[in-house]
């Protein structure tokens, strides 16, 4: 069952991404491509390749190929172009997922191929290919399948120069007969003229040539150059002026297309323009840094492609391409999702660090995974070129012959969580909320109809207060600026300082108390999108004053510019009331102080006259806040139970407990050290050596 959801998921992206280009005008899909191929269109005219309003970005021999395809292109009107790069999408996921290293679990086998699909169709470099009509699918194609092609036979030929025996060495053997080493070598020198080809469609892929060298695919890494030579020349030869134009006066592209400096280029190149070095001093830096990334990239690559992880050996140099490259565009930045398949970490906890964060990185805008904070600008704005270093230079992927490769220390409820993976999803969880709540219904008449309800039920009930305190707080000045102080701070400042708290200090506590909040907040935002409510503040003709926002033009449906920052009819549930109750709950979980306990329960209780006083929520707001946080605490129990656990754990009475806790986190520590399990063999594409045994020896 699972397995059949994960491939009906990939399809349903798949067609979603189809339609969303396939719906749109003629004239607004696939930008690039009938840019270059319409009237005026340079793959068209007979003129120059790189004139004109919208250049020609490729490479001459790029725009050699695409000239025959542009009467189908037109025919077609972008649908063959659509599902031809569907097909080389799904060719790309195919051939990383049978690209693991050995020996690869059968349920991971069977899940790799749709998740990989679905990972490639929501990476936002497929997203931006099939938005432009771009060709930059095919040389990641080319290459990976040039660089697996004899990729076996190559780590046997660089154990033998350098004298090492790698993972593969003995585990398979040498070829047994001349066939064999015919049809490898052959395999080779394919491999070699694909990445050739890929090479003369987008240069910074030659950076695999000096990798089939290393590797010892000689004949590889000769017949990749050759191919690439004769590729140029051709394009010389037909085009000699582009040539001259592309390869000399723009020097691989410097300078076509876009600003070099646009946050769309994410290469190294474009940072130093964004940071402000150009002429002489920018060149220097970027000759030396794209030097030291290459050689550091190719060192790593060749050691993990003798430790038989082929496809983290291409990713490795495919990001250092990115790096590398003078214009690394939205569609060209797919080597950095191949990134993920390499393991970090001794931790199971900290296992999951680098691929969150690769695919945050590839399919979310880069100031989600930063605060709307000045200092952190830089680093959202460059997040793709940040993921793309730190795989080519800087993570110490684990390797197979390490124990940790299949064994990872267990990260137990009584360990702390990996901090870096609780930061990333605590601001993408935020940066999804404000999201969600920006983009939940708003319709004015169906929130003012929402909010009459509350009202009704309210004065049937007898709870209709809200008036009241909003008057009271209206005509006190003191307490109006208090107030609308307490609605804008507490909110943040409270919840984030008891999860810091917890985190240092009461791991057990903060993984229970993490868990109920985000169920809770999940909860609110279901709310806001289902019952879309308009606050007392925005109720038109209700006499209730804004105390926090000033008054608000009800005669403008948008209400002014406050109502374009975000959504203001998410009102139900009172996600001010309800992580305020989650603080109470917190602190009775803590501490038995008596005088702590009762603030936690005037916490809430302040809280909810503040929302009222300042007519931004309604009491049944409030309720729907309490609502919300006891079905989150209670999902979290519920998960703690299937777990084995006992829900949260109790408050400190005492000295002796931390030390029971110690000893139990000792226990737990130890354990998987003091006892050995049999582990049962796994089918796979190639045999591991076993963990007890040097490396190179079976």
């Amino acid at each position: 069952m699972v397995l059949a959801g994960l491939w009906l998921l990939a399809l349903a992206l798949a067609v979603r991404q189809a339609a969303a280009v396939l719906r749109l005008p003629q004239d607004e899909r696939l930008v690039d491509l009938f840019a270059w191929i319409g009237d005026n269109g340079v793959l068209r005219v007979h003129g120059s390749l790189y004139d004109g309003e919208t250049p020609f970005t490729g490479t001459p021999f790029a725009g050699l190929v695409l000239k025959p395809l542009t009467r189908a292109a037109e025919q077609g009107l972008g649908v063959a172009w659509t599902l031809g790069t569907m097909l080389l999408v799904a060719a790309v996921g195919v051939v990383a997922a049978r690209a693991l290293p050995g020996p690869v679990p059968r349920r991971t086998a069977l899940f790799a191929v749709p998740v990989a699909l679905s990972l490639l169709v929501l990476s936002v470099p497929v997203r931006n290919t099939f938005h432009l009509g771009q060709t930059s699918v095919l040389p990641v194609l080319l290459v990976l399948v040039g660089w697996l092609l004899g990729g076996e036979q190559g780590q046997r030929d660089s154990a033998e120069h350098t004298g090492r025996g790698g993972p593969l060495a003995g585990a398979r053997g040498k070829p047994g007969s001349l066939r064999e080493k015919a049809v490898e070598a052959l395999g080779g020198k394919a491999g070699g003229v694909l990445i050739g080809v890929a090479g003369a469609l987008q240069p910074a892929a030659l950076l695999f040539v000096p990798l089939l060298w290393l590797t010892g695919r000689r004949t590889a890494a000769v017949s990749g150059a050759g191919t690439f030579l004769i590729c140029t020349l051709a394009g010389w030869a037909a085009m000699p002026d582009d040539s001259w134009t592309y390869w000399m006066q723009h020097v691989a592209g410097f300078g076509l297309g876009d600003p070099a400096d646009a946050t769309a280029n994410q290469s190294l190149h474009g940072a130093l323009l964004r940071a402000g070095l150009h002429g002489r001093p920018e060149v220097v830096s970027l000759v030396v840094l794209v030097a030291a990334v290459s050689w550091l990239a190719l060192r790593r690559a060749v050691r993990y492609a003798r430790d038989g992880q082929l496809l983290l050996a291409a990713a490795v140099v495919g990001c250092a391409a990115v790096v590398a490259s003078p214009m690394a565009w939205q569609h060209q930045q797919l080597w950095v999702l191949l990134a993920v398949v390499g393991r970090v970490g001794r931790r199971t906890g900290d296992r999951l660090v680098w691929p969150v964060f690769v695919v945050m990185v590839m399919t979310l805008d880069g100031t989600a995974l930063v605060p709307k904070v000045a200092a952190f600008g830089v680093l959202g704005e460059n997040a793709v070129l940040l993921a793309a270093v730190l795989a080519s230079c800087a993570v110490p992927f684990v390797l197979r012959t390490s124990p940790a490769w299949a064994d990872p220390q267990p990260s137990g409820p009584l360990s702390r969580p990996n901090l870096m993976l609780e930061l990333l999803l605590i601001r993408v969880g935020y940066w999804a909320y404000s999201y969600v709540r920006g983009h939940a219904p708003d319709s004015r008449s169906l929130a003012e109809g929402h909010g009459h309800q509350i009202l009704t039920a309210e004065t049937f009930l007898q709870l209709d207060i809200e008036h009241s305190l909003n008057r009271l707080a209206a005509r006190t000045e003191w307490l109006r600026d208090s107030c609308d102080a307490y609605y804008t701070t507490f909110h943040f400042l409270v919840p984030i300082a008891l999860l810091g708290w917890l985190y240092a200090r009461r791991v057990p506590q903060y993984r229970a108390a993490r868990t109920a909040l985000s169920f809770a907040t999940l909860l609110g935002l279901v709310g806001f999108w289902l019952y879309p409510l308009a606050p007392p503040r925005l109720m038109p003709g209700l006499g209730y004053i804004d105390t926090a926002h000033g008054p608000q033009d009800l005669s403008d449906p948008d209400f002014g510019a406050l109502t374009q920052l975000s959504n203001q009819y998410a009102a139900m549930p009172s996600l001010h009331v309800g992580w305020s109750l989650w603080c109470t709950i917190v602190v009775f979980m803590i501490t038995r102080n008596r005088w702590l306990r009762a603030l936690g329960v005037l916490y809430p209780l302040l809280t909810t006259f503040v929302v009222m006083a300042t007519a931004n929520h309604y009491l049944l707001d409030a309720a729907g806040g309490v609502a919300v946080v006891a079905a989150g605490f209670y999902v979290q129990r519920r998960l703690a139970r299937l777990r084995g656990g006992n829900g949260t754990a109790p408050a400190e009475d005492g000295p002796g407990a931390g030390a029971g806790r110690a000893a139990v986190a000792a226990d737990t520590r130890t354990e998987p050290a003091t006892r050995t399990v049999p582990r049962p063999s796994l089918p796979g594409p190639s045999s591991s050596p076993d963990r007890r045994a040097p490396a190179g020896q079976d």
